[in-house]
């Protein structure tokens, strides 16, 4: 697949990601206080099972378009440490391995039953640090070279 296709569904996919987890972790807990339990609860709910539909395929085309990219890297990955870019960028892959162990652990424990509200505030936390530090890895590696 060209770079360039790579790099925009990488990046819509990314967006939509992101902007998920911006959405949970910023707006909904700034709802909390204003918001009845069990209308928050209702809430919650619906919102979780309409992500766990369509967060899995953003997470296919961003991981997958991803790999397409470091493909087109696999310079830079071979030796990181000769470059800042190689650095910045196997940084990132990191964090993103990171954040999909997350999705992994959040899906085991829901289907488990022991997603608990504590865990997955928690997780969803994690998850927002992780993505702030990923986008700003992205810019940081056009300065980079």
């Amino acid at each position: 697949m060209p770079y360039p296709l790579l790099l925009v569904l990488h990046l819509f996919a990314a967006i939509m990601f992101v902007g998920t987890v911006f959405f949970e972790v910023i707006m909904l807990e700034g709802v909390r206080t204003h918001v009845p339990k069990e209308v928050m609860r209702a809430m919650e709910s619906a919102i979780g099972q309409r992500a766990r539909r369509i967060i899995p395929w953003v997470l296919l085309v961003l991981f997958g378009a991803g790999f397409g990219l470091a493909w087109f890297h696999r310079g830079a990955l071979a030796s990181p440490f000769d470059s800042p870019f190689g650095m910045l960028l196997l940084l990132k892959i990191l964090l993103a391995l990171s954040v999909l162990g997350h999705f992994f652990t959040a899906m085991i424990l829901h289907r488990r039953g022991a997603l608990r509200s504590r865990a997955s505030q928690r997780i969803h936390y994690s998850v927002f640090a992780h993505v702030i530090a990923i986008v700003l890895l992205a810019k940081l590696m056009f300065y980079a070279g």
